[in-house]
């Protein structure tokens, strides 16, 4: 007999996200257990794994590349920042501030999902008129919008200190915080990939015009995913600056809008396994020629890479994927259970979701 497609379809939506989630508390054991620097290298993989799946969640389901969803990583870490940062400095960070900013501190907690809710709304303010765009011009529009934002925030003093940096921002993004928000993140992200609204927009990524013959809103199914990749990718965004204690606009511009893409690029842009595959390989690798340019014995000798060599091999890295697997490592496909599988020439067949 053959095995249901709904039952092979469900599986892997219930294996996918567990599997991802058992493999980064595996990563995160073995961070901890080594100590030293690697810790504090795997909670910042776990927070671009957040950053990363969220952009997954409006580029793989709706096929639409935008190169501007780190805006709402900008909005929601200096909304955080208003909320939290340095107590007896924000006025001197931040003198436009209203009074009850100015004069209270709210828990990290609650001041995250506020500033995550922050970004849902500013994602639903231009995400109504854009979401109406296709193609290319949806993503150069996006990366507008961007650079509109940080041009406001880069002159708006009173409220983000301009061009300077604020420090002292609660340090409260550690190996479990991060581990928790990219298993979240994750689940988030299949719960969307596997819902009704999920395949719709995927069927209409592969065929507006005929997915708009057969009555799917495409519009507003495009929102929908809008909104929900701009709440975790601003969850990503409050992490981040958390982790590091600083904020300033410049950390949400060009770097990491083009460092989250080539992950996502390198794993693969419609699966969410391939989201954080690409975090992983890409981080490994310029992980390791960071450790090169720092220099490296070996055999009385010392091994010197160039400055820039982690640029130039993420750009190596990310050419090889194209030329030789163009939609990524993993493609559409998730991971599931590497047992039950139908043996090849045993008759029976497994279908997944797209």
């Amino acid at each position: 007999m053959s095995r249901s497609p709904n039952k092979a379809g469900l599986r892997s939506a219930v294996a996918s996200p567990i599997l991802l989630i058992l493999g980064l508390v595996i990563l995160s054991g073995v961070a901890y257990a080594a100590g030293g620097n690697l810790p504090a290298t795997v909670t910042e993989l776990l927070v671009y794994v957040v950053l990363v799946v969220g952009l997954q969640i409006f580029i793989g389901n709706s096929g639409i590349v935008s190169f501007g969803h780190i805006v709402f990583g900008l909005v929601a870490a200096y909304a955080s920042t208003w909320q939290t940062c340095c107590s007896g400095l924000k006025s001197f960070y931040m003198p436009g501030l209203p009074a009850f900013l100015l004069d209270n501190s709210i828990p990290v907690l609650p001041a995250a999902l506020l500033a995550g809710l922050v970004a849902v709304l500013f994602a639903l303010v231009i995400g109504v008129p854009l979401m109406r765009l296709s193609g290319i011009a949806s993503g150069i529009a996006l990366f507008g919008v961007l650079a509109m934002v940080k041009a406001v925030y880069e002159t708006w003093d009173g409220w983000t200190a301009g061009t300077s940096s604020i420090i002292g921002l609660p340090r409260y993004v550690d190996l479990p915080v991060a581990l928790g928000a990219a298993s979240a993140a994750i689940v988030i992200a299949f719960l969307f990939r596997n819902s009704r609204y999920g395949l719709m927009l995927r069927a209409a990524r592969e065929d507006e015009v005929a997915a708009r013959a057969a009555g799917i809103p495409v519009v507003r199914l495009r929102i929908l995913a809008h909104l929900v990749s701009a709440f975790v990718i601003g969850i990503g965004g409050v992490l981040y600056v958390h982790y590091i204690g600083t904020i300033s606009v410049d950390v949400f511009w060009l770097d990491m809008t083009f460092l989250t893409l080539a992950m996502l690029v390198v794993g693969g842009l419609r699966s969410v396994t391939g989201a954080v595959v690409g975090v992983v390989l890409v981080r490994l690798v310029t992980e390791l020629l960071r450790l090169l340019e720092d220099g490296v014995g070996i055999g009385g000798h010392v091994l010197v890479f160039p400055p820039g060599s982690q640029q130039a091999a993420l750009a190596i890295v990310l050419l090889v994927i194209l030329l030789f697997r163009p939609e990524g490592l993993y493609g559409s496909r998730e991971l599931t259970w590497p047992i039950g599988r139908p043996r090849a020439g045993s008759g029976k067949s497994e279908e997944t979701s797209p």
